[in-house]
């Protein structure tokens, strides 16, 4: 079977990058495969992506060095078996609030009798290799979300759940439930506890830990402090912001000087 990379990376204790994408393009998905992130997720909760374009955007991805992951739109077992037949490589599963939960979220991705995935690989067996069926359990990621307060308080117990092999934190989400607004910074010491706490219990359940950054220097920041994982905005964010930053170097420029001709 095509080895997971990404895994394979954060197994050595690597720090890893993923490019997060919600526009539903195959270009853009192509162009991230090649930015030299590690690992490049296709986000149908929150992105602007059905199906049909998730297929073709991981067919993309799966013709560049990084692997393919996914964001379901939710904790739906149909999508996310859906998904994996598709060629993802990993699922990050938002809304993970209880134990039950992950556990239904794992057995999602796992073939009986680790779990209940349904036959029929189709790019399984086209991306993945041959050997597909075989090596699936061991290859395919799975990041449950802690982005609520519930999933806070149960956050112990979810990360021991068998096969669920990380944690990926929401910050937006979890700010918004412990203090009611996003926040890009994070700087609330309850949001900052938190995170913290998560990380921690990931790294003592022998799991991999996630979260996603803003930008690179939250990123790196996040590195520094111990996160396997990391995001460095998206696609939309990235793309306007270099827009932006452009526009301005643009206009900031001083205009020539009239001619005192006319001409």
């Amino acid at each position: 079977m095509r080895p997971n990379t990404f895994k394979e990376k954060l197994t050595k204790g690597q720090p890893t990058t993923c490019g997060w994408l919600g526009i539903a393009s195959t270009y853009s998905a192509e162009i991230a495969g090649h930015a030299g992130f590690d690992t490049v997720l296709v986000d149908l909760q929150h992105g602007m992506i059905d199906f049909q374009v998730a297929l073709e955007m991981l067919q993309a991805i799966s013709s560049t060095p990084a692997t393919p992951i996914v964001r379901p739109t939710s904790l739906d077992p149909a999508q996310i078996m859906h998904l994996l037949d598709a060629g993802a490589y990993g699922v990050v599963c938002p809304m993970i609030s209880t134990v039950a939960q992950a556990e239904l979220f794992v057995r999602a991705c796992r073939y009986p009798p680790r779990g209940d995935r349904s036959y029929g690989p189709a790019r399984g067996f086209t991306f993945g290799g041959a050997d597909y069926f075989e090596n699936a359990d061991s290859h395919i990621l799975t990041f449950a979300m802690i982005e609520t307060v519930e999933g806070l308080g149960n956050l112990e117990a979810i990360v021991k759940t068998d096969g669920l092999d990380g944690i990926f934190i929401g910050p937006n989400d979890l700010s918004l439930a412990l203090v009611h607004k996003p926040a890009q910074d994070f700087t609330h010491p309850q949001v900052i506890e938190a995170i913290e706490r998560i990380r921690i219990a990931t790294k003592a359940a022998g799991k991999f830990s996630g979260i996603y950054s803003a930008n690179g220097e939250t990123g790196a920041k996040r590195i520094a402090q111990g996160f396997d994982m990391v995001t460095l905005g998206n696609d939309a964010s990235q793309m306007g912001g270099a827009m932006k930053a452009a526009n301005a170097i643009a206009k900031s420029a001083a205009p020539a000087a009239a001619s005192k001709t006319g001409y």
